[in-house]
């Protein structure tokens, strides 16, 4: 699965589990990222969008 969103560019991103003792291990953020029918420039498309674009409206979703 594509972990980016096409919308707005929006990708996995590592970094450090940090314990209480500061021992660190490495950890990767994944975004929620949907699979939808959408519109796109007046066709019908599925493309991988996260879901803060979905909820703030900047996918036209082609139900």
């Amino acid at each position: 699965m594509a972990y980016r969103c096409e919308v707005c560019g929006k990708h996995t991103v590592h970094g450090n589990n940090v314990s209480h003792s500061h021992h660190k291990t490495r950890r990767v953020w994944k975004p929620n990222i949907q699979h939808v029918r959408a519109r796109v420039n007046g066709k019908v498309k599925r493309i991988y969008v996260c879901t803060r674009c979905l909820r703030s409206g900047r996918v036209d979703r082609a139900i």
